[in-house]
């Protein structure tokens, strides 16, 4: 399993800084990413992992499809910000999401950590889908969730993965810098 485990890190490192940079390309790598860790995570006995990384291999389709016409007059979509009520709304569904599948999970399944996993995947749902519509506060979701996964993924001895997470974490801070900064020079030129 750790040959598998060191592609789908690869591949996640490689997505994420392609994100970082606002690429098109970030999706098929992604796919490739989720689709190994789909297999993972069963064996790992995290099923709202399996669960979230079936959701994501469609949220990866669509957010390739919406990044390339999804903007104004179907262009490249630009980097936008979340209202506060949006902002509420999402923090919202992912705390009761999260705690509504915990319980879920205790009750029906023999999952592992089943509070914090259900934690990352439900947050992980909600930053995935502000990345396919290109928020800025997707990025708030991610910090929030790799530090989370750090913990689940160690106690579950895949190691990699968590520094992984780790490595993701420093990532999305810095995502969360450059597409600030990539706002911010949009909104002068739309001023200008």
């Amino acid at each position: 399993m750790n040959w598998l485990e060191l592609v789908a890190v690869i591949a996640g490192l490689f997505c994420v800084y392609l994100i970082i940079i606002r690429s098109i390309w970030c999706w098929p790598v992604g796919l490739i990413q989720v689709s190994v860790y789909v297999w993972i995570f069963y064996h790992a006995k995290l099923y709202s992992d399996v669960g979230l990384h079936i959701i994501y291999i469609g949220l990866q389709l669509y957010g390739w499809w919406h990044w390339l016409y999804g903007g104004p007059g179907k262009n490249q979509l630009p980097v936008k910000k979340l209202s506060t009520r949006g902002l509420i709304a999402c923090v919202a569904i992912s705390l009761v999401g999260s705690t509504s599948l915990g319980i879920i999970m205790t009750r029906y399944t023999d999952a592992s950590l089943p509070f914090a996993d259900a934690f990352t995947t439900v947050a992980s749902l909600t930053a995935q889908w502000l990345l396919t519509r290109k928020y800025l506060q997707n990025w708030y979701f991610w910090i929030a969730v790799d530090v989370v996964a750090i913990f689940v993924y160690a106690s579950k001895a895949l190691y990699m993965t968590s520094a992984l997470y780790g490595l993701f974490l420093c990532m999305a801070i810095a995502g969360l810098v450059a597409w600030r900064n990539e706002r911010a020079v949009t909104r002068e030129m739309q001023v200008a």
